[in-house]
């Protein structure tokens, strides 16, 4: 029994002696050994610089036309006519509602009437006045009555001109809120109208940033669906601040582009100040997984670096960690590199 317990302890030391043997050896699964099997990458790099760059705030606004407007009767009627629809383009002076004119034309004939009695009169009593057969009072009486009778019939004549509705400018149908037969009545809109050749966006600015924007100053403007910043001219600027929002309205005018539109969303592209950022091309930015990684250069070999990047300037990505301005970064070749893989710089 005794012999078969020092058999087996002899067993067990001698496994464990193995065993710590194989784990004084090297480790084979080294991502060092891939790298010093490689042969050298030819590559081209970069130093890093910190360089200024302007820092934007942006504001949002929409986009809409200069000229727009909301089109409504005079005076009440039955609509007679409505001849337009939506995204009609319409000239200035051109007619887009009718209304009913029975009754008018009715005021119209009594007035003319009128006028004509008093035009008779007048005229009869001027006769008798200068053969002094009439009063200084009957000729005065006359002749205010022929006023009147005037002043009743260019109003009847105003009130045929108001049953006719008509463009103030140039424009495209944006809105319709009424239709023919329906009754309209001041205050009751019938179109809106805007003019598409002329827009501008409309932004709320912070009051912190009133000194920044100036009347007549040129603004970037961003808008959506639309891939190149537009130059902007601020045309107005409210001098009262809303006490609810603490903003005040800025409009900048925007010049004519192919997909600007009316009711777009925008950015105001408003200059804050200076900052110094480091910079590297993007190039230099190897996205793997979910982490994004530059290559420093270490002698002969590249080394990998996680960053953090942040805003993308033109073909450059600002790094906001992982990086000191001096570091030279891989710009070429970075997609095929393994850390600490031999380089040879072209």
């Amino acid at each position: 029994m005794n012999r078969l317990v020092a058999t087996t302890v002899a067993f067990l030391s001698a496994s464990v002696i193995v065993l710590a043997l194989a784990s004084c050896s090297p480790e084979h699964d080294s991502s060092k050994e891939k790298s010093a099997g490689l042969p050298a990458a030819a590559v081209r790099v970069q130093t890093v610089q910190s360089k200024p760059q302007v820092v934007i705030e942006e504001v949002v606004g929409t986009v809409r036309a200069k000229l727009r407007a909301t089109l409504e009767p005079k005076l009440s009627g039955r609509i007679a006519s409505l001849p337009v629809v939506l995204g009609d383009h319409i000239k200035a002076g051109e007619l887009v509602a009718r209304l009913d004119t029975a009754e008018i034309m009715a005021r119209l004939g009594q007035a003319e009437a009128a006028l004509e009695q008093a035009a008779r009169d007048w005229q009869r009593t001027s006769a008798l006045f200068e053969q002094q057969a009439a009063t200084r009072a009957e000729y005065d009486a006359a002749q205010s009555r022929h006023r009147i009778a005037e002043a009743v019939s260019a109003e009847a004549k105003a009130m045929m001109d108001y049953a006719q509705v008509v463009a103030p400018f140039d424009g495209v149908v944006t809105a319709k809120w009424a239709n023919e037969g329906d009754l309209a009545a001041p205050g009751k809109p019938l179109i809106s109208i805007e003019d598409p050749t002329a827009l501008q966006l409309e932004a709320d600015v912070p009051a912190a940033m009133a000194t920044l924007v100036q009347r007549g100053s040129m603004l970037a403007v961003r808008v959506d669906d639309i891939s190149a910043e537009l130059p902007g001219l601020v045309s107005e600027i409210a001098t009262g601040v809303d006490p609810l929002t603490r903003t005040f309205q800025v409009k900048v005018d925007l010049p004519e582009q192919a997909g600007l539109n009316s009711g777009q969303f925008g950015r105001l592209l408003v200059p804050v100040g200076e900052s110094n950022l480091l910079r590297v091309p993007a190039s230099a930015v190897v996205q793997r997984g979910q982490m994004e990684i530059v290559f420093v250069l270490a002698g002969h070999t590249a080394r990998l670096h996680l960053v953090k990047t942040g805003k993308h300037i033109g073909d450059e990505t600002e790094i906001l960690s992982g990086l000191h301005a001096g570091d030279v970064v891989v710009v070429a070749g970075a997609a095929r590199l393994t850390d600490g893989q031999a380089v040879d710089v072209k």
